[in-house]
């Protein structure tokens, strides 16, 4: 099969053939579809992030869009080493796998995962958020930042002030959202007058 390899940490992944999986008690085979190329599998195939893998060749990605073998579209997560997402075959735990509708881009279900995932996490597994508290997303130009935005609100936020610097971006957070948009390229006295107001 064709997949993302990776032999040494540092250099680029390489597109070439590699083993196809062999199956495995407690995992299932899936046809990918498609595969995030998100700053964790980046991390990981260059050897930076602490996950990395110190055994090569491995295929890179970690998570992604596929069909199991009886049909099942799901999004998987964390393929065995040394599969990967970035393949045309790969090998998952069975309860790494959540069937995903037909009607889901794979493109758009795997590219917002991760980002997605991490923005829920960090308002209900770290800030424990109740609705109707007030939600300050400091950096809400990035993915996670926006999608933080749009979980917000969609988990009873009754006010959700979204900071950043990229002009673009922050000029279409309200239609994501935010209640209140605040640019962080400013001096420090009239940003503190502007976050002011929304903390009294």
């Amino acid at each position: 099969m064709k997949a993302a390899v990776v032999t040494q940490a540092g250099p680029t992944p390489v597109y070439s053939d590699f083993d196809e999986p062999a199956p495995a008690e407690g995992h299932v085979l899936i046809d990918v579809e498609a595969s995030a190329l998100s700053h964790v599998t980046r991390g990981r195939a260059s050897g930076t992030h602490y996950s990395s893998s110190a055994s090569f060749p491995f295929v890179a990605g970690i998570d992604g869009v596929g069909r199991r073998e009886d049909g099942t579209r799901v999004y998987f997560f964390g393929p065995r080493e040394p599969s990967g997402g970035l393949a045309q075959r790969t090998l998952v735990a069975q309860q790494q796998c959540i069937a995903i509708p037909e009607a889901l881009d794979a493109v758009a279900a795997a590219a917002l995962a991760i980002p997605g995932m991490s923005s829920w996490a960090a308002l209900n597994e770290r800030a424990r958020f109740v609705a109707g508290e007030t939600v300050l997303v400091n950096g809400a130009t990035g993915a996670s930042g926006r999608l933080a935005v749009q979980i917000a609100k969609h988990l009873g936020a009754a006010k959700v002030i979204a900071t950043g610097r990229h002009p673009q971006t922050l000029s279409g957070l309200e239609a994501a959202g935010a209640d209140c948009v605040i640019s962080l390229d400013q001096e420090e006295p009239a940003l503190h007058r502007a976050l002011q107001p929304h903390f009294s």
